[in-house]
C-alpha cells in the first residue's frame, strides 16, 4: 500500500502533460480552496477532480462484496461522501467544477481529454462580456454620439 501515491499519479501526469502542451496555465493540487482540486484555474473559479476509480468509490456497491474488511468498506464511502460534500460546497461559493473519472480516460482518452480543454478554456465571464460589447458595436451603444 505504501507504492499508491496520492498525487501526480500517471493518469494525473498525463491530463497535467496534455493541459499544459494546450497553453493554459494553472494550478496543481490547489490548496487555496477546499477540496484541493488537482487542477484549478482560481481566477475564473474553475476546478478539476481526476478520481481514480477504487479510491473515490467508482461502483462501491459491487465491490463491497470483494472487500476484505469493513474497514475498507467504510473508507471508502467516507471519500464519496467528502467528494460530494466538496463539489457542493465549491459550487455554493461559484466555483464550476468538473470530475473526470480513471475509467472514462481510459475508454475515450482524447474525448476526455477534449472535455477538459473545453471547460478550462470556456471562460463564461468572458464570453458574456465578449458578447455584450459585440452586440454593442453593431447596434450602437447609447453612449456614442452623432452629430
Amino acid at each position: 500500500m505504501s507504492r499508491i501515491r496520492g498525487s501526480n499519479t500517471e493518469f494525473e501526469k498525463s491530463i497535467f502533460r496534455e493541459i499544459k502542451r494546450s497553453g493554459i496555465s494553472f494550478k496543481r493540487n490547489y490548496r487555496g480552496v477546499i477540496g484541493n482540486p488537482d487542477i484549478a484555474l482560481p481566477k475564473i473559479k474553475k476546478a478539476v477532480f481526476l478520481h481514480s476509480d477504487f479510491w473515490h468509490g467508482w461502483q462501491l456497491s459491487r465491490w463491497e462484496k470483494v472487500l476484505p474488511n469493513d474497514f475498507w468498506k467504510n473508507k471508502l464511502q467516507k471519500n464519496r461522501t467528502r467528494d460530494r460534500m466538496v463539489i457542493r460546497k465549491l459550487r455554493r461559493a461559484r466555483w464550476k467544477v468538473l470530475t473526470v473519472w480513471e475509467h472514462q480516460l481510459a475508454r475515450n482518452p482524447q474525448g476526455s481529454m477534449r472535455t477538459i480543454l473545453k471547460f478550462l478554456k470556456n471562460n463564461d465571464r468572458f464570453n458574456r462580456n465578449k458578447q455584450k460589447n459585440e452586440r454593442n458595436k453593431t447596434t450602437g451603444s447609447s453612449m456614442n454620439f452623432t452629430a
